[in-house]
């Protein structure tokens, strides 16, 4: 190891405790990648696994003193390669950090970073109260990764993603400075939302360690409706008719392949031959949401689907849910996978969904497709044989022509799993060079030495 290196290692030794501190290669392994499985992903010179907002200001103000990059890192889910690690870099993983502390009175709740969202609806259920935003990976996707990529869900449709819910937040800074945005107040417009530039940010700018969440009310249980479709173009068709006319709950879009590997699975009877299928709940009181599901089901009868499911029973509802939490997973039992999170407006929503189904013939590259419909987020699933390499390239392309699709739509490259390092290629012909500037510019003025998560989102 190289005398500054070592020297870094030293000071990081004199002021962590010992337990927070790995510099074993084999147990930093583990700490190279997020799911993406960034190939170019390096060796860290060691992993910090601070469990205060005083132990990351010190890991911070030791690397920025020796100009040694710093990865943030939260569970590891990511799926953008945001938390990537890079050579000789100090990644500090907020994965100890999991206090949360609910406030039933203000319905609001306190959160370090590295609680699971699982572990925050867990904490506000428990007072009667309610975490919306939900993520497919909720159960092991922390809370400070969700702030970071400004995360969604399958709820996002009626009630909004990560950012409608931040409050406030501590962060640490790049020269070690921990400062306090916003805070427990529902109403604040003094001064810059400076809380909200941090939203999505994916720790090019700070180190997030504390976050104020707003909650809302437990939710009331859904009325679900399943509905299967011959046509890509009826099932996104039905989409637009539904959310023209109300807001329903959840609106999710599987395709054929989703389906059917979903059903590989489960064997929960799912129609194979389906070419789409929309799983849309109502949670309005009893009444209004048997109203409200039987106009959805109108809807999608008129725009061509073969059948229509409805049921008020929780667990069977819930089944639904699962099997279209399940997606990823199940199509990722067919190989290797490049994800996109693609969205677009929604009257372009059968533009993109067609299109991915034209790209996806054209490279011979199965392209299975799963959104959240209702708010225009896609999730193509490219699937590859990573040891072939002829298909393994076709895949790359079409994964380039399925971002150039979205943004020609007028969409954008990423709804919510971030730019990361994987997306960053197409950041600058999706922002333009005006808002492009204004974001390196603010990159350089919070971070000048440029050690904040150096390669994601915005280049080395």
């Amino acid at each position: 190891m190289p005398i500054a290196a070592q020297t870094v290692v030293d000071e990081l030794l004199h002021a962590l405790p010992q337990d927070a501190l790995v510099t074993d290669p084999a147990s930093m392994d583990a700490y190279r990648w997020d799911r993406a499985l960034d190939p170019d992903a390096g060796t860290p010179l060691a992993v910090v696994r601070p469990t205060s907002t005083e132990q990351v200001q010190q890991t911070v103000q030791i690397a920025a003193r020796a100009g040694v990059p710093i990865i943030p890192r939260g569970a590891g889910s990511g799926l953008s390669g945001g938390s990537s690690a890079v050579d000789g870099a100090i990644v500090v993983s907020l994965d100890r950090m999991r206090r949360i502390d609910v406030d039933a009175s203000t319905r609001m709740v306190v959160v370090q970073p590295g609680a699971f969202n699982a572990e925050v609806k867990q904490a506000a259920a428990a007072q009667g109260l309610w975490y919306p935003p939900d993520p497919s990976s909720y159960e092991f996707c922390s809370i400070g990764g969700n702030v970071a990529t400004n995360a969604g869900g399958l709820c996002c449709v009626k009630y909004g993603v990560t950012t409608d819910y931040v409050l406030g937040m501590t962060v640490v800074l790049s020269d070690g400075r921990a400062v306090t945005l916003g805070g427990p107040r529902l109403k604040d417009v003094a001064g810059l939302s400076l809380a909200k530039l941090f939203v999505g940010s994916e720790g090019t700018l700070g180190i997030i360690t504390e976050i104020v969440l707003r909650l809302l009310p437990a939710q009331r249980q859904p009325t679900t409706l399943v509905a299967t479709f011959p046509t890509l173009s009826g099932a996104t068709n039905a989409v637009l008719a539904v959310t023209r006319r109300m807001r329903p709950s959840m609106l999710e879009f599987m395709d054929k392949a989703s389906i059917n590997a979903v059903e590989d699975e489960t064997r929960m009877g799912l129609d194979r031959d389906a070419a789409a299928m929309l799983i849309v709940q109502s949670d309005e009181p009893p009444a209004a949401a048997a109203e409200e599901i039987a106009e959805v089901e109108r809807l999608c009868l008129e725009f061509g689907a073969t059948e229509c499911y409805i049921t008020d029973d929780a667990q069977e509802g819930e089944a639904f849910v699962v099997a279209r939490r399940m997606a990823i997973p199940a199509v990722e039992k067919k190989g290797t996978l490049l994800l996109e999170d693609v969205g677009v407006p929604l009257p372009r929503l059968g533009d993109l969904v067609v299109g991915i189904e034209r790209i996806s013939a054209a490279h011979g590259v199965p392209i299975a497709v799963i959104a959240h419909a209702g708010d225009g987020n896609t999730h193509p699933l490219l699937v590859f044989d990573p040891q072939d390499f002829d298909q393994k390239m076709r895949a790359e392309v079409a994964y380039g022509e399925v971002m150039d699709l979205a943004i020609q739509l007028g969409g954008t490259i990423t709804g919510e799993h971030g730019v990361g390092r994987l997306k960053r290629p197409w950041l600058s012909s999706y922002l333009g060079p005006d808002e492009l500037e204004l974001n390196h510019r603010i990159k350089t003025a919070l971070d000048p030495q440029n050690i904040l998560n150096p390669g994601a989102v915005f280049g080395a």
